[in-house]
């Protein structure tokens, strides 16, 4: 009897399917826009069975949600830099070079495109949730450090909302003057 635990290779054949789907996804709404495209079109661009799609994802919608959140997630990480201003200063930068990037459009249009009715609503909400969590535990970190309370809607009011807009109507650059602009917009005299 073998008592060995059986080995698991982080980058293996999963990861490696994973990925060249994410990336068919992203291709494929860059080029088609959202809506156009099947499981089968995603699957051959990938190189995979549509199977491995069913499989793995369910449908269409859940695999659309997955690579929306895992971009926005691996792109966005919270910064810390010991203030609150600091913090969300990083963090609209970050966004802006991820929604501007290569393929910053197509994230956006499927993180908009999640937001219509069906399955897709319930992706977008996710997609919501996750964002607002990440945002929280940076505003969180603000609290506990003793400073001045925000809302996640507000940041997301603020500084994330005009972005996404500027990207998805063609107003870009997103300069380094509009976007500290935004924070400092949201940091003017709060009343008490």
């Amino acid at each position: 009897m073998n008592d060995r635990e059986p080995v698991r290779r982080p980058g293996g054949r999963a990861a490696r399917v994973g990925a060249a789907v994410h990336r068919a996804v992203t291709d494929l709404i860059s080029e088609r826009g959202y809506g156009n495209f099947t499981v089968g079109e995603v699957a051959a661009r990938a190189g995979v069975a549509d199977s491995s799609i069913y499989r793995r994802w369910g449908n269409l919608e859940n695999l659309l949600g997955d690579v929306a959140l895992t971009r926005l997630n691996a792109q966005s990480p919270m910064p810390d830099t010991g203030s609150l201003e600091g913090d969300l200063r990083t963090y609209a930068d970050q966004v802006a070079r991820e929604i501007t990037g290569p393929d910053g459009l197509a994230v956006v249009r499927l993180a908009v495109a999640l937001s219509g009715d069906g399955q897709g609503l319930q992706a977008g909400e996710h997609l919501l949730v996750e964002r607002t969590r990440q945002l929280q535990a940076m505003l969180d970190r603000a609290h506990d450090r003793g400073e001045p309370a925000l809302d996640a809607s507000e940041v997301l009011d603020h500084i994330l909302a005009p972005m996404y807009i500027r990207v998805l109507f063609g107003l870009v650059p997103l300069t380094p003057e509009y976007i500290n602009g935004l924070v400092d917009r949201l940091f003017w005299p709060r009343p008490e």
